[in-house]
């Protein structure tokens, strides 16, 4: 459950922050700036373990 959390956190901000960004918020910008946000959530998260695992 927590790293559904971490991941989901990690997507919001990153969703925020390219919507904030972009000029022009559209459906399409707002799908990919989605769909880029939750890859880059599970690399944050992927990244945290591997040096938390350390």
């Amino acid at each position: 459950m927590a790293a559904v959390l971490e991941v989901l956190v990690w997507w919001a901000a990153l969703t925020g922050l390219w919507l904030v960004l972009i000029s022009t918020v559209d459906p399409l910008e707002v799908l990919v700036g989605a769909a880029a946000a939750l890859a880059a959530a599970l690399l944050a998260r992927a990244g945290r373990r591997a040096v938390a695992d350390r």
